[in-house]
């Protein structure tokens, strides 16, 4: 066995881990942060567009 393939196996495996609500909340906290600060938000739309953007990285993470 190699040194490179060792160092890889005492790694926690972080992909393993289950991916909380608390941080799909702040991932989408952070993209429609961005859509803010760009124009592509605006506050008659908010509600809408943060389910939407939470519903996906929701469906991305978890699948």
């Amino acid at each position: 066995m190699t040194s490179s393939k060792k160092s890889a196996d005492s790694e926690p495996d972080v992909y393993s881990k289950p991916v909380t609500d608390d941080a799909i909340l702040k991932v989408t906290k952070e993209i429609v942060v961005k859509f803010i600060e760009t124009g592509r938000l605006a506050p008659s739309n908010f509600d809408e567009t943060f389910q939407n953007i939470f519903n996906t990285v929701k469906k991305t993470v978890r699948s």
